[in-house]
């Protein structure tokens, strides 16, 4: 099976976000997240956005690379 590398911006329109480059920069500068504490528990998302995130990276789906990406940008 082929491994799909889905661009940072298609992470944002996946969790219904801003998918803009502006967009993108504005919610990661008023989202920074502590280092103890998760992704997927940050007070911001939606249940069903943390669900994606979380099925996302257990699952090691083709949208955990990017998720990973998102992690680190909030930090």
């Amino acid at each position: 099976m082929e491994s799909v590398n889905h661009p940072f911006h298609t992470l944002f329109e996946q969790l219904g976000l801003d998918a803009s480059n502006e967009g993108i920069k504005q919610f990661i500068a008023s989202h920074q997240l502590p280092a103890n504490v998760d992704l997927i528990e940050a007070p911001f998302w939606s249940a069903a956005q943390a669900s994606f995130l979380k099925e996302g990276l257990q699952d090691d789906s083709d949208w955990a690379e990017v998720i990973d990406q998102l992690n680190i940008s909030l930090r």
